[in-house]
């Protein structure tokens, strides 16, 4: 029996921890990864990203099964989990760093956010318009070990409890039937 091939989807929603937390209950996700692309830095520190001076976004990168969640139900999540229509923040978190963006690895992918962004807008999902960055992905930078997983090993921090578990209770109910046994 042949392996499953992976794929790859790399998306800025504002704080990582958001975003991994909620993919790694996602059936078909097979790991999520927590880092920084977009900027002009090399092997850039979370402490240099949360400055705003690298020009990187905080990324989560996802592995991926295409034969058990596709591209689009991935965006069509990543965009319940944040506000595609706040330039360079999401909420309290302030900078560039924090901005929405889709990191395309090839040009389906670029294709695919394209079209659902065009989508939302006409049907008006959002009362402002989406200001989400379809860029082409450079290169991704690991974010140091201690933010993988972190709401998991750290539900009890403030930032998680009014931030990530309000995030995460909708999302459970909004995408129950994705989520993994």
């Amino acid at each position: 029996m042949a392996a499953n091939k992976t794929e790859q989807a790399t998306l800025g929603g504002g704080c990582f921890w958001c975003v991994e937390s909620a993919f790694l209950q996602v059936k078909g996700i097979e790991s999520v990864k927590s880092g920084y692309t977009g900027g002009h830095t090399e092997n850039p520190t979370y402490e240099q990203v949360c400055t705003g001076d690298t020009g990187h976004a905080e990324v989560a990168q996802l592995t991926y099964d295409p034969q058990q969640i596709s591209y689009r139900q991935i965006l069509e999540i990543f965009f319940t989990l944040h506000d595609p229509t706040q330039v360079n923040r999401q909420g309290n978190d302030v900078g560039a760093q924090y901005r929405t963006s889709i990191f395309y690895h090839n040009e389906a992918q670029k294709q695919e956010a394209e079209s659902i962004i065009a989508e939302l807008e006409n049907d008006g999902t959002f009362a402002d318009p989406i200001v989400t960055e379809v860029t082409k992905l450079d290169t991704f930078y690991p974010a140091e070990d201690y933010h993988e997983n972190y709401y998991a090993r750290n539900p009890e921090n403030p930032y998680c409890q009014a931030v990530i578990s309000p995030k995460l209770a909708k999302f459970r109910k909004t995408f129950s039937g994705l989520l993994k046994d």
